[in-house]
């Protein structure tokens, strides 16, 4: 079987760790694999096998208006159906809603069977109007949607002209490869000290100057503790000057995006996300696979999927403050349940295996889906 698989790019972020580990994995069990980004293999982060095919188109340019914007996505669908032309593939496969729609237009009429993958919630992340209408008639265009969760398979069966989807999680790499740039966890804290880790770009989703908030009410109950915010994005500055007027720089570091983040796993003692919504949160299953005892919001969607409430880890309402610090405070405070809780958090490694995975896109790629 022939692969071509489409994005938007391999720089940093969940969907492309999860394309290229895909990728691989093909490549590994003797599939062709042709990976095809609308842009420049310049930014790649993440590493492929050596017999995939990289192919770039050198569209990601943005639009400077409306009539650029058609315009430049007629191109997208122009250079994206003469590969399709020339490599024949078999099966073609897109991640996130953009590209999916890029395939579905480009792929119409062609022997060749189109499969688009949501990486989101839908609802969490409103496209623009016309993105927006794209993605309902255009899916209907797709052989087959992938989905992480039943919520979102659900939104999408109701929302667009899908004739077929499937529920395939994020496979859990572990352990995890390190790439650049490697930063020593050390380099940052004070020896000793416990670590709480959250790990997410800097950004309102993620709300760390929430998680920021509570761990400054609860840094004089715990003064053995120190929080750690692994990432980078446009929220830095204003992060940055929260810590300071809190007067906890030394006890709140931000270190920035690093490559190892294994080793920053394996420094910590307790993770947390604290996200208003995800769509299958990647960091949340390395950590447990790494062996960490979680603190999650309940959002949507994903966190419920991962983590077994009481069993690995604590799930807390997704509104609810006093919730999350209360969650915070019993970990921060229980070695033993925080023992108890790594102990089995490991167990993600064969829920999510990707072999398990793998097997679940099998069926996807040969049609025998629901």
């Amino acid at each position: 079987m022939k692969l071509l698989l489409f994005i938007h790019s391999l720089g940093g972020g969940g969907a492309e760790r999860v394309m290229a580990a895909l990728a691989n994995q093909w490549a590994v069990e003797g599939r062709a694999v042709v990976l095809v980004t609308l842009a420049s293999r310049s930014g790649d982060r993440y590493a492929l096998d050596p017999a995939i095919r990289r192919l770039e188109l050198g569209l990601a340019s943005e639009s400077s208006g409306v009539v650029s914007a058609l315009a430049g996505n007629a191109r997208r669908v122009r250079a994206l159906r003469r590969v399709l032309r020339a490599e024949r593939p078999d099966v073609a496969v897109a991640m996130l809603t953009t590209c999916n729609v890029l395939l579905a237009l480009a792929g119409a009429r062609l022997r060749v069977r189109l499969v688009g993958s949501e990486r989101v919630h839908p609802p969490q992340v409103p496209l623009g109007g016309m993105w927006a209408r794209l993605r309902a008639w255009c899916y209907g265009g797709l052989d087959t949607v992938v989905v992480q969760t039943r919520e979102t398979a659900e939104w999408v069966r109701t929302h667009t002209r899908a004739r077929r989807l499937a529920v395939v999680p994020n496979p859990v790499t572990w352990p995890l490869p390190s790439t650049e740039p490697v930063r020593a966890p050390g380099s940052v804290g004070t020896p000793g000290r416990r670590r709480l880790l959250a790990v997410g770009r800097l950004e309102g989703q993620k709300r760390f100057g929430l998680l920021i908030a509570l761990f400054a009410r609860l840094a004089p109950r715990f003064p053995e503790w120190e929080l750690v915010i692994v990432g980078d994005g446009p929220d830095r500055a204003v992060l940055e000057r929260q810590v300071a007027e809190a007067g906890l720089i030394g006890r709140i570091m931000l270190p920035g995006h690093v490559g190892n983040m294994a080793d920053w796993y394996a420094c910590a003692d307790l993770f947390v996300l604290s996200s208003k919504f995800e769509g299958f949160p990647n960091v949340l299953a390395e950590a447990m696979a790494h062996g960490l005892p979680v603190v999650s919001s309940d959002c949507d969607t994903g966190p419920r999927d991962i983590v077994r409430h009481e069993v690995d880890g604590l799930l807390v309402p997704t509104d609810d403050e006093e919730a999350l610090a209360a969650a915070l405070a019993r970990l921060m405070g229980d070695a033993d349940a925080r023992s108890r809780f790594a102990m089995r958090a490991v167990e993600v490694r064969e829920r999510f295996a990707m072999s398990r995975i793998a097997a679940q896109w099998d069926d996807v790629l040969s049609g025998r889906t629901p």
